[in-house]
């Protein structure tokens, strides 16, 4: 079971189109839309939010260990989501994430996809660019290492084959299968289990991706890019 995620929306729509365009990359994940008001307005409702909320936990994401991310487009949205939380016996399984709705949606979706606990899924939406910024170590606190100031465990050049190269679907593939692997890895410089940083790379056919690779599923990351790129993600 999954990490499960919950779109509130002002717009009925907007959240069915979002919801709708994430299950492409995370056919696994429940995604479940909470848009619009009870009878079709814009606007949001408590009651959409809190059948969402109640559905995502009877399948195991509201009150098991995997969790339910929630995540919201206006102000409003925001209020009506925390005050569903207030009306849930066990919210500590439910976090709400700062995010952009669609792309924040996409990232988390794919990181959920890949077997990331609910505070990665909400990590990796916060992450996307417009998320709002992540506030900075309290003074005196140890900042990790980043793990590329070491030679990388294990590296590889792919060719792109495919004719969209490095577009949506492939970048989701990649990044949702590097999540659940132990390992840190880079292409191009990006990260390579972000999905919307594969996208910015803005890869074409051609395009030789160079992979480096950290941690004990080193060598099996960079074999999984690779074995992708050289299949052309199943693409002409």
């Amino acid at each position: 079971m999954t990490v499960s995620i919950v779109v509130v929306s002002h717009s009925e729509k907007i959240a069915d189109g979002a919801v709708e365009l994430a299950a492409q990359m995370a056919p696994d994940v429940m995604i479940l839309p909470a848009g619009g008001t009870d009878d079709g307005r814009i606007g949001t409702s408590l009651e959409k939010v809190l059948a969402a909320l109640e559905k995502a936990g009877s399948q195991g994401g509201g009150t098991g260990p995997e969790g339910t991310l929630v995540l919201t487009d206006l102000g409003s949205a925001v209020m009506t989501a925390e005050s569903a939380l207030e009306f849930l016996e066990n919210p500590a399984g439910v976090l709400l994430a700062d995010a952009p709705l669609v792309e924040g949606l996409v990232a988390a979706a794919v990181a959920a996809q890949g077997g990331a606990d609910v505070q990665a899924v909400r990590k990796a939406a916060e992450g996307v660019p417009g998320a709002a910024p992540q506030p900075e170590p309290a003074a005196g606190e140890a900042e990790q290492e980043p793990v590329s100031s070491a030679p990388p465990d294990f590296t590889g050049d792919f060719e792109l084959v495919n004719q969209a190269g490095m577009h949506a679907r492939p970048a989701a593939k990649v990044a949702g299968g590097l999540a659940s692997l132990d390992a840190e890895v880079t292409i191009n410089g990006a990260d390579g289990a972000s999905m919307t940083g594969l996208m910015t790379l803005g890869a074409g056919k051609g395009t030789v991706l160079h992979v480096e690779a950290w941690g004990a599923d080193a060598e099996r990351a960079v074999e999984y890019v690779g074995g992708l790129v050289e299949a052309g993600f199943g693409e002409p």
